[in-house]
C-alpha cells in the first residue's frame, strides 16, 4: 500500500489492517517502516532572540563598569567568559536556542572590544591591556 515491503514477521497493511503510523507527508510514498528521529527540544527563533537580548544587556552592564579602554576590555572578557559558561550549562541542561543567542552576541561583544583595543593600540603605539 505504501510502497515499502513488510518487515519479516510483519504483515503488510491492507483493507483489514490500518497503516501502522499516520503519514506525515514528509515521504511521498508513505511512511517508512524505520524510525524517524526528531529533536525533542528544537531551537526556536524566540529562544535565540531572548538569549541574544540577555547577553547584550549583560555585556553592556559589564562594559559600563570600565572607565577607560583597558578596564572596558577586561570587563568585557570577564563578562563574556561568564556568559559562555552559562551558555555551556544551557546547552547541556537548558534551552539550546538561548545558548546559541548568548554565544553569538558574546562573540560579537568580544569582537567589538578587540577592535577598540586594536584602534587604541594603533593610535598610541602602546599596547593598552597591560
Amino acid at each position: 500500500m505504501n510502497g515499502w515491503p513488510a518487515a519479516p514477521g510483519e504483515t503488510a497493511p491492507g483493507p483489514g489492517r490500518p497503516v501502522p503510523r499516520t503519514p506525515s507527508g514528509l515521504f511521498p510514498g508513505g511512511v517508512p517502516m524505520r524510525p524517524v528521529w526528531r529533536e525533542p527540544y528544537p531551537v526556536t527563533g524566540a529562544g535565540v532572540a531572548s538569549g541574544a537580548v540577555t547577553a547584550f544587556a549583560w555585556l553592556l552592564l559589564f562594559g559600563l563598569l570600565g572607565h577607560d579602554v583597558t578596564s572596558y576590555a577586561w570587563w568585557t572578557v570577564i563578562a563574556g567568559g561568564l556568559a559562555w559558561l552559562a551558555a555551556l550549562a544551557l546547552v547541556r541542561y537548558g534551552d539550546r536556542g538561548v545558548a546559541t543567542g548568548v554565544a553569538i552576541v558574546t562573540a560579537g561583544g568580544w569582537s567589538i572590544a578587540a577592535a577598540i583595543v586594536v584602534v587604541r593600540w594603533a593610535q598610541s603605539g602602546n599596547w593598552p591591556l597591560w
